[in-house]
């Protein structure tokens, strides 16, 4: 994805945002948030968690790879994921390039009790106020989309909500970026926005840069003189073996977002449980 289709997927994201806004007001929308309760803290405790602990996506289309599922549904892949010990469930609402919509999210919060991550190009105040609406747990903060004083904005509106906030890194510049604006769940994705490409290197490059991640180096000190602020890693993209999550989990990344590997099966619930399963059996 080249700096212009971020551009351009974001100037979507803000118009369709804009339009919605205009059919339901952000006051209605916020009265819909304050009845669904988002539980933020129960998903970070969800990745906070003992063992390997894997955000599950649910996805029909990447820009990548195109169609990654024709028998999208949402609701039979969340439910095969929560059977299975899925941490969290991500479920993407982007309509352009993944597919994706909102009412997505509605049905899987109706169908699941485990932690929803709303995954788009949040942009708005609107957005994150609907995710909250539509039953999400958390959202995602993708920092190559926002300026900084955007990205405080949005991260402070929902914890004011009760959700969680996945703030999303791909370089050191956006790593120090998310630690100053206060993020405590920092996912590192190591598919290149601009040229589409993974490098898993990535992964083990930045999460020794994480503070509180072992042998990191990182010039932020996170202990203010009011609290300890302990920060969650999440590996993100290129993930597909035991040995890559055993792996990473030894650079102390806390959970893994992985859902290409899982639309492309028939079972994606029984993947996933396999998956995580096998991966923690190497930890013996």
């Amino acid at each position: 994805m080249s700096s212009d289709l971020l551009n351009t997927v974001v100037a979507a994201a803000r118009k369709s945002a804009d339009e919605r806004e205009a059919r339901v007001s952000r006051a209605e929308m916020e009265r819909d948030a304050a009845r669904r309760r988002p539980n933020g803290a129960g998903f970070r405790a969800s990745l906070a968690a003992p063992g390997i602990r894997i955000i599950a996506e649910c996805k029909r289309r990447s820009p990548s790879r195109g169609v990654l599922r024709a028998n999208y549904d949402p609701v039979a892949i969340a439910r095969g994921y929560e059977v299975n010990g899925a941490a969290a469930i991500s479920v993407l609402t982007e309509p352009t390039f993944f597919d994706g919509d909102l009412d997505h999210l509605r049905r899987v919060r109706d169908a699941v009790a485990t932690p929803l991550l709303r995954k788009d190009f949040i942009v708005t105040d609107y957005q994150v106020i609907e995710a909250a609406a539509a039953g999400a747990d958390a959202v995602l903060l993708i920092v190559a989309a926002v300026d900084d004083a955007s990205l405080v904005r949005l991260r402070e509106l929902a914890a004011m909500l009760g959700l969680a906030a996945l703030v999303e890194v791909h370089d050191r510049d956006e790593l120090d970026r998310a630690i100053t604006s206060g993020a405590d769940v920092i996912g590192v994705n190591s598919r290149n926005l601009r040229t589409l490409a993974v490098s898993t290197a990535t992964l083990d490059e930045l999460g020794r840069e994480i503070p509180g991640r072992a042998g990191s180096s990182s010039k932020f000190e996170v202990r203010s003189s009011k609290e300890d602020r302990s920060i969650l890693a999440v590996a993100e993209s290129g993930l597909k073996t035991p040995d890559d999550l055993r792996r990473l989990a030894d650079v102390r990344y806390d959970a893994f977002l992985i859902g290409e590997r899982f639309m492309t099966v028939d079972d994606p619930g029984a993947a996933m449980g396999a998956l995580r399963a096998a991966a923690e059996e190497r930890a013996q």
